[in-house]
């Protein structure tokens, strides 16, 4: 998983696959960058298979990020990861954008979906 950088805001990318021989991996990474207030975008652009493991993930992170009064913003779920978050609702629950640009630009003028 690689971190990019842009001010104020972690942006974590997922790996390839989430499932169970990798989400405890990504789990932890992204409960480690959820902090009190922060903003966070998951970039799903390389997930091409996600697993209830991977899915897992997401709604511990939407529940953590409620407890801390952080902002998650979910971008670049194409294909099979994107149909998954679409029959879980997560892609209603979750601020979902097309790109790290939008996501960022929506967590850096504090819109909401």
């Amino acid at each position: 998983m690689k971190d990019k950088k842009a001010p104020g805001i972690v942006t974590i990318a997922l790996p390839e696959r989430l499932d169970s021989a990798t989400s405890i991996a990504a789990g932890g990474d992204v409960m480690a960058k959820l902090l009190p207030g922060g903003s966070i975008i998951i970039d799903g652009a390389a997930v091409t298979y996600m697993s209830a493991a991977g899915v897992r993930i997401l709604a511990n992170a939407f529940r953590r990020a409620t407890e801390l009064g952080a902002r998650v913003v979910l971008c670049h779920f194409t294909g099979a990861a994107a149909d998954c978050l679409l029959v879980s609702g997560f892609s209603q629950l979750f601020d979902t954008a097309a790109s790290v640009e939008e996501a960022t630009a929506r967590l850096q003028h504090g819109a909401k979906p």
